[in-house]
């Protein structure tokens, strides 16, 4: 975790020198200041955990400068000090939103146990904060099950949640990347503060850059306020970029220099902005293989996949599937008001047998379905209804094919259920689109692209 940085600003070469050496040899990371108009630029870009501001400056006073920091970030505690002070000022500095009003000389132990006391209110109002904004239910667990494939992930994860280095979350639609990256913030050092998250998929170089890095007012049209990006708002937090492989490739090197010098620059600013964050990143597609075909900075590439973690699809673990079903039906019965649903023996079967294109999105879907729909309790295979309209227990195995023959016909069917879109298709198979296309190519498959 970054250091707390202080911003001090005085106009006093003597006294800032003593202020500054005393908090940095506390530990203390310390931004210099001398008029208010510095003050406030460096309050912007520094993003500072607490200001000590001198009352009387070249270009204005504290009491002018107050308002001005407060509007920028209400939360940062702010101090004046003078060598003047009176009680009609220090009430008026109260009212007008300081912490503490000091007078000069100042006396540093004192002022180290002010700064403590500021810093540890501060951090509980804004852990308070993020307690209230979470969800009142317990969070999903990304480990149901007891197969080899999920209690490895589980190893690995729980060894890695405390790291601050990137995390790359790798697996299929609908694996649970999401459930996942929300455990690891909420079991990590940064579990009280914020989770911000972005899915990349299909979003323009416009949008994708205003999302991630904000903008001034008048930045370009339709820009008639400033608004801060993702990234700032997640100061000291969580940053989780889902489908990251499909981030458009102008924007990648701007968020390489991000992640690498802790610093963001809003569309439109000239200054930059200090971003303490750690990064969560999430991909259904080969990486390696888009950096080979140059659709992804491999220097990116390296610096989000510090931290690998495969999530099995559900395909591999069929014996965790009755599991995961009875949770997904408690928690749907509460969704809707409900008493409890049960799997018959013989829906259990079905879903052990169902491939899962689309994973545990998927099977939520059709158990979601089956609630919604059925006016009994015990479930049954005639409830079951899959995305391809096809009741689990009428699914067609035709035992007399040979794998190859087998594997044709599912790519030939996904093929038609995706419309003929190749990428769709490479998505719901869990394959890269190049693997895809040297499939079809191999089986003589013609797909009517949109």
């Amino acid at each position: 975790m970054a250091k707390n940085k202080i911003l001090i600003v005085e106009d006093e070469a003597g006294v800032r020198f003593g202020i500054r050496d005393f908090l940095e040899s506390k530990g203390f990371e310390v931004e210099e200041a001398t008029t208010c108009q510095e003050a406030i630029g460096s309050f912007e870009t520094a993003r500072p955990d607490a200001v000590f501001a001198d009352y009387m400056l070249p270009d204005g006073n504290a009491l002018e400068l107050l308002p001005r920091l407060k509007a920028i970030d209400s939360a940062v505690p702010v101090v004046i000090l003078t060598g003047h002070g009176s009680i009609d000022l220090a009430v008026r500095a109260i009212k007008e939103g300081a912490e503490q009003f000091l007078t000069k000389p100042i006396e540093l132990p004192a002022m180290l146990v002010i700064l403590g006391r500021m810093l540890e209110n501060a951090r509980n109002r804004q852990k308070q904060l993020a307690r209230e904004t979470r969800q009142d239910r317990e969070a999903p667990d990304p480990f149901i099950g007891t197969s080899h494939a999920i209690r490895n992930l589980a190893d690995h994860a729980h060894k890695v949640v405390s790291a601050e280095s990137p995390i790359l979350l790798l697996g299929e639609t609908g694996t649970g990347k999401g459930v996942l990256a929300k455990w690891i913030h909420q079991n990590g050092p940064r579990a009280d503060e914020p989770f911000v998250d972005l899915n990349c998929a299909g979003l323009s170089r416009e949008f994708l850059e205003t999302e991630l890095f904000g903008h001034e007012k008048g930045a370009f049209t339709g820009a008639v306020s400033s608004k801060p990006g993702l990234l700032e708002v997640a100061h000291r937090g969580v940053v989780f970029l889902d489908e990251i492989g499909d981030m458009d490739p102008s924007v990648q090197p701007k968020l390489l220099k991000s992640l690498e010098e802790k610093r963001i620059r809003r569309m439109g600013d000239v200054h930059d902005r200090r971003v303490d964050i750690h990064l969560i990143a999430a991909t259904y597609l080969d990486l390696g293989l888009a950096v080979r075909e140059k659709r992804f900075r491999s220097d990116l590439y390296f610096r989000i996949n510090t931290i690998p973690l495969n999530i099995p699809p559900l395909r591999e673990r069929p014996e965790d599937i009755p599991l995961l079903a009875r949770n997904l039906l408690g928690r749907l019965s509460k969704d809707v008001g409900r008493g409890a649903f049960e799997l018959s023996a013989e829906a259990e079967s079905a879903l052990r047998q169902y491939p899962w294109p689309g994973n545990i999105r998927e099977l939520r879907n059709v158990l979601e379905r089956a609630v919604l729909l059925s006016d009994q309790s015990l479930l049954a295979p005639k409830h079951l209804r899959f995305d391809s309209h096809s009741p689990a227990d009428t699914i067609p195995i035709d035992t007399s094919l040979t794998l190859v023959q087998m594997e044709q016909r599912y790519i030939e069917r996904v093929l038609a259920e995706e419309n003929g879109r190749v990428d769709h298709t490479a998505r719901r198979l869990g394959v890269p689109r190049s693997s895809l296309y040297q499939k079809i190519k191999k089986y003589g498959i013609a797909p009517r692209e949109p």
